[in-house]
């Protein structure tokens, strides 16, 4: 699960919403070690996931750096190159 929670800092366009969003729940789910809650823990596992994704907007919003925006489809690519790579064309 945690494969799936990407860097977001330093990009242009900035991390949206939903982006921010994405990783908390998939954060929540590797914690609470599953990826839907029961009935009896449903409301604490989405007040986690707002509470993370919120903390987690302010990080990005506060985080400083010198280094350039990092284009999302360059770096895509080669998310891709490695995957191929790793797994085989």
């Amino acid at each position: 699960m945690c494969r799936n929670i990407r860097p977001l800092n330093n990009f242009e366009p900035p991390a949206t919403r939903d982006e921010v969003t994405a990783a908390a729940l998939q954060y929540v789910r590797k914690v609470a070690g599953t990826t839907k809650p029961s009935q009896a823990n449903e409301e604490a596992f989405h007040a986690a996931v707002r509470e993370i994704a919120h903390i987690t907007q302010h990080l990005l919003d506060d985080l400083v750096t010198t280094a350039p925006p990092k284009n999302r489809e360059v770096e895509a690519e080669k998310a891709r190159a490695r995957a191929r790579v790793r797994y085989g064309a």
